[in-house]
């Protein structure tokens, strides 16, 4: 072989070590092992068998509505009547994926969106992006599981 050809194969296998991450950064291919009781542990279930699960409530930001457990909207000025099962926004900005026909959930609340007085779309410029929504009534379901 010829200098020209042992450059070329040199570089090949450089090229085939940088792709399996043995030559650059000195990484190393090795899978860790883990016992049953680290991975459970890591889950957030106890090391021991038959312990019960601890509860860890998930927090919400008190100012948004969720659906599938994404925060899809903003809300402003805001009224809840649970005895006529309702809740009144003044403003919903930024819901541009809020998906108005499905059922959301609003603080404690499973709520589905009946009325919307008035929609816009929010300017380049505005502190609200995306889509507006002001005068919006949704009716209360239920209670969201915690």
């Amino acid at each position: 072989m010829g200098i020209q050809t042992l450059a070329q194969v040199g570089l090949g296998v450089v090229a085939v070590l940088a792709v399996a991450g043995l030559v650059f950064g000195g990484a190393k291919l090795r899978r860790k092992k883990t016992s049953a009781n680290q991975t459970a542990r890591t889950n957030g279930a106890s090391a021991a068998e038959g312990e019960p699960q601890k509860f860890r409530p998930v927090l919400r930001e008190q100012d948004a509505i969720y659906q599938r457990g994404r925060i899809v909207a903003r809300v402003l000025d805001v009224e809840v009547d649970e005895e006529a099962r309702e809740v009144r926004f003044g403003e919903i900005f930024n819901s541009d994926e809020l998906l108005l026909p499905d059922e959301c959930e609003y603080q404690k609340f499973k709520i589905l969106i009946k009325t919307i007085a008035y929609a816009s779309r929010g300017e380049q410029m505005a502190l609200h992006k995306g889509r507006i929504l002001r005068g919006v009534t949704a009716e209360i379901l239920g209670y969201r599981e915690q």
